[in-house]
């Protein structure tokens, strides 16, 4: 975990880093300006920021905390402040600032503010890798599903054996799962001479009696389309 610390007094920030060193983090740095918070957050990509809110500079701490939020929404700003007043949170929200740590610092708040911190970080993270399996995995009619990577057929968590040609049809019809393929467009796509229409449907049949045969449906006699997983309510 990267963190950054912007503040131009050179005692309060030692400090800090020594007891952030004490605790095993990497400290990237210490800016003392809000240019150099800005410069130092867009090529380090700190995950946490304790940042002076009153730096002795034309670019304030909170000017510079909504510029780098701006560059990066998910880095976490801990605000340092020695004043806890009406306008020190009007700070806060304008820069969307995780929390805020009063001076003079003490090390229990500084370790319990940063224990929050990576626990909102690990929460992120995980909602992220959640969401990057659900854009890869596309579910489908009863029990199957198709994993863009590594471009495979799945049936409730196993692998569907299937030739070549049957793996290029299913990935080109889960390519676009909501529209229906002509037929020859699929034709056109899948062999590179031309085909009669009933090749088609031998391959669709063969994959229909190894699998379902709702997952490949026929729209219309006019093309194909992936059988999609039912919502429901």
């Amino acid at each position: 975990m990267k963190i950054l610390i912007v503040e131009d007094e050179l005692i309060p920030a030692n400090y800090l880093k020594k007891v952030l060193l004490a605790q095993g983090y990497e400290v990237i740095g210490i800016a003392k300006s809000g240019e150099r918070a800005i410069a130092l957050a867009k090529h380090e990509k700190p995950d946490i920021i304790f940042m002076d809110v009153m730096l002795q500079d034309s670019i304030s701490g909170a000017d510079a905390a909504v510029e780098i939020h701006r560059l990066d929404p998910h880095v976490l700003i801990i605000f340092l402040t020695a004043y806890s007043d009406e306008e020190m949170i009007e700070f806060a929200v304008r820069a969307e600032a995780f929390a805020y740590l009063l001076k003079p610092y003490r090390d229990n708040e500084i370790l319990a503010t940063l224990q929050l911190a990576k626990a909102k970080l690990r929460g992120e993270k995980s909602l992220s890798s959640k969401q990057k399996v659900q854009e890869d995995v596309l579910l489908l009619v009863n029990g199957y599903s198709y994993h863009k990577k590594p471009e495979r057929l799945f049936f409730n968590g196993s692998e569907v054996e299937l030739g070549p040609k049957a793996l290029e049809l299913i990935k080109l019809l889960c390519t676009q799962p909501t529209i229906t393929f002509e037929i020859d467009e699929i034709i056109d796509i899948l062999w590179d001479e031309p085909k009669p229409k009933q090749t088609l449907r031998s391959l669709i049949h063969r994959i229909r009696q190894m699998t379902s045969s709702e997952l490949i449906q026929n729209v219309n006699k006019f093309g194909y389309k992936i059988g999609l997983e039912s919502k429901g309510v």
